[in-house]
């Protein structure tokens, strides 16, 4: 079982083996050669390099929409597709504002297209639940955006495992911006942050019936 959140040598990082905890996978380097030979695959090699490039240039001083900008100019990329949730509508329309004046062709879609029905697929639990409430269609926002033949499609606060299944069902890279926290003002991180503090109660079990 590999615990790397608990190592504190971090070995990896000094690109040294001196010191590693006896659960670490580098005991194990042949593990490795497969997964290291993907790295050359056509699909993937230029983009992670370029990727590694656009993170040493830009290293503290450009914001995340700054090194998706510059990761799909990089690629070459035209055609961006957007990914949003409805609560966040109004950042959606910001940002793809921003990327067609970066010069990218934008094709977007919400999570709520096909106004269907949460009662279609079984949903019981409601937010409002004496009002219709369009189900979350992350399936479906993934196949619009292969339809539109998207070359890197971008993720801006869709919910917990919608998201999964948006990333499973896309054609094209799907690379993260914004991920939705709606207690936290979409900044998880800071839950983390304060675990044991403010929101410590946050981490409670819930009281089953």
């Amino acid at each position: 079982m590999y615990t790397c959140d608990c190592c504190t040598v971090n070995e990896c990082q000094k690109g040294t083996k001196d010191k590693l905890p006896k659960n670490c996978p580098m005991h194990f380097m042949e593990m490795y050669t497969e997964p290291m030979k993907e790295y050359e695959k056509e699909e993937n090699r230029e983009f992670y390099i370029k990727c590694s490039e656009i993170e040493a240039l830009g290293y503290g001083q450009w914001v995340r929409l700054r090194e998706i900008i510059e990761v799909s100019k990089n690629m070459g990329y035209e055609k961006l597709g957007l990914a949003f949730c409805y609560g966040l509508r109004e950042e959606a329309r910001i940002v793809g504002k921003i990327l067609r004046k970066a010069g990218f062709q934008v094709i977007s879609v919400i999570c709520k297209n096909g106004s269907i029905s949460k009662d279609t697929v079984g949903i019981q639990a409601r937010v409002n639940p004496d009002k219709f409430e369009a189900m979350c269609n992350p399936i479906m926002q993934a196949e619009l955006l292969n339809e539109q033949e998207t070359e890197f499609n971008i993720a801006l606060g869709l919910c917990v495992g919608h998201d999964s299944l948006f990333y499973k069902y896309s054609k094209a890279m799907v690379t993260t911006l914004v991920a939705k926290d709606r207690v936290l003002g979409h900044n998880p991180a800071a839950a983390i942050y304060c675990h044991d503090g403010y929101l410590a109660k946050q981490f409670k079990p819930t009281e089953t019936k």
